[in-house]
């Protein structure tokens, strides 16, 4: 097939292309001997019509559509052989005709992975904010966990700010009562902010078989909309007033929650792991805002059918993460009142972003060469193994080829973040200096020469040019499936 080309806006080619008769008839008779065999034909067994038989009963063009969707297939197949295009999408198939010598054309719109004009990540300049671990935060989650090995205990005074209260209630509104507002032997901790505003308070001094009417108002922005600003009573009686009782911070309490003899050394680690969560924190910081920054600096346009298939992923993905859940998307869209398409468009809002960081760090691992040895995928793999208590010939048994992608996909994330910040960490590149004019003065006269070569006046050197930047190689486009194209129906006629 024969093609000729036209570049439009937005990384998008339009591609008019021409089959000649012959290749045409070739691929007719390619579909007819694919498809024969659905076509019922009287006086043939199905499957043995001749062509010229079923085209005489069904129309001249009954294998037309799937003939050009087959040099469709033929022509993209051709294209990412060739290298020369990195397709992203297939946008249109369309001017699908007849041409006088019986062959066809039509054209195909597409969209292609766009330049992307890196920005300099050498020398950037952005700097890393440690995290740091106070004596205070130590102390907070030591308490923390002294609060999850609390006792409750009975007492008979009256009930304060912070005690717990076994209550059973019944609330109504205007004498009525309503759906959710009962419970029995429930714990209520004072102070809590459990239940709505104006209700704990209440009751501060009851004791154990104390019986109270509380008074209450729903806010007006109650989840229940029926009761949204309305008025309403709560029948509660107090069945226990339970106190807190927080065990000692000593080696007893460190034996009894960690694998340590004395509560310094437990103290300690708690001190050291801290450290260590706010480093890898600090260290996802500053790697979040070295990328952002090379993004900032680098320019890409983003075609809008890149920024469609990102949206319809991230949906996709959304769908899925609400499967481990138990919800299907028709039923969380139904909960919060938004239709498929206004979901969509909350995520083009950010797929955007999301496409051009892709591949400006494409861009990156492109120029800089990056590759992954099988070293380096099998170590992430026995990494993996160990973190899920698998050997790993137990773990590469259940390995799926999402799950391959992504160990792939982790391991070239490393490499490409380790260079970023080694690149950030040094020195900006120099700007080539100017380069100086000649000083070489004209003579004064015709007889005003010099008495020889050495003694004679040098015009300076001319200063080294910074080298040019040598243009990022063409990446092999990567294997992707298409849609399949399909012509108007009708065109040939």
């Amino acid at each position: 097939m024969n093609f000729t080309l036209e570049k439009l806006e937005k990384s998008q080619i339009k591609f008019f292309y021409t089959a000649s008769s012959d290749e045409y008839n070739e691929t007719v008779n390619a579909v007819y001997n694919k498809t024969k065999g659905k076509y019922a034909i009287p006086g043939f067994r199905k499957g043995h019509a001749p062509r010229k038989v079923i085209e005489g009963m069904y129309g001249p063009y009954v294998f037309f559509s799937d003939a050009v969707n087959e040099l469709v297939d033929k022509a993209l197949s051709e294209l990412d052989a060739s290298k020369e295009y990195d397709i992203v999408s297939v946008d249109n198939v369309d001017d699908v005709d007849m041409t006088e010598d019986g062959g066809v054309k039509f054209t195909l719109l597409v969209t292609v992975k766009p330049e992307v004009k890196l920005g300099e990540y050498r020398g950037m300049g952005v700097e890393k904010e440690e995290e740091e671990v106070t004596d205070k935060d130590v102390d907070e989650y030591i308490g923390n966990q002294q609060l999850k090995q609390a006792r409750f205990i009975d007492v008979d005074t009256a009930a304060e700010m912070g005690n717990t209260v076994t209550i059973d209630f019944v609330g109504r509104h205007d004498g009525v009562e309503f759906e959710g507002g009962a419970g029995t032997d429930y714990d209520l901790e004072l102070g809590s902010g459990t239940f709505i505003p104006g209700f704990e308070e209440q009751l501060v001094g009851l004791k154990a078989g104390d019986v109270k009417d509380v008074n209450v108002t729903f806010p007006a922005e109650y989840q229940a909309e029926e009761l949204a600003g309305k008025e309403a009573v709560f029948a509660c009686t107090v069945k226990a007033v339970k106190k807190k009782e927080l065990p000692a911070l000593d080696d007893e309490f460190a034996k009894d929650i960690s694998e340590f003899s004395t509560f310094e050394e437990y103290k300690a680690d708690v001190r050291a792991t801290l450290e260590k969560q706010a480093k890898e924190r600090s260290d996802r910081a500053y790697e979040d805002a070295i990328a952002d920054k090379l993004v900032e600096l680098s320019e890409v346009e983003i075609p809008d059918s890149m920024i469609e298939r990102e949206a319809e992923d991230m949906v996709r993905d959304f769908e899925t993460r609400l499967s481990y859940q138990g919800l299907k998307l028709e039923q969380y869209l139904e909960y919060v009142q938004m239709t498929k398409e206004q979901l969509l468009d909350e995520y083009r809002k950010t797929a955007g972003e999301r496409v051009k960081i892709r591949l400006v760090m494409e861009a990156v691992i492109e120029k800089e060469n990056l590759q992954i040895s099988d070293d380096e995928i099998n170590a992430k793999i026995a990494e993996i193994a160990e973190e899920n208590s698998m050997t790993e010939e137990e773990y590469r048994k259940n390995l799926n080829r999402d799950e391959f992608e992504y160990i792939i996909n982790s391991v070239m994330s490393a490499k490409l973040i380790a260079l970023l910040r080694e690149c950030n960490e040094a020195p900006a590149p120099e700007a080539a200096p100017a380069k100086k004019p000649s000083k070489k003065k004209a003579a004064k006269s015709e007889d005003a020469k010099p008495q020889d070569e050495a003694a004679s006046e040098e015009t300076p050197k001319q200063e080294e040019e910074a080298p040019k930047e040598e243009a990022p190689k063409k990446k092999a486009p990567a294997k992707k499936t298409t849609k399949k194209a399909e012509p108007k129906d009708g065109e040939a006629e």
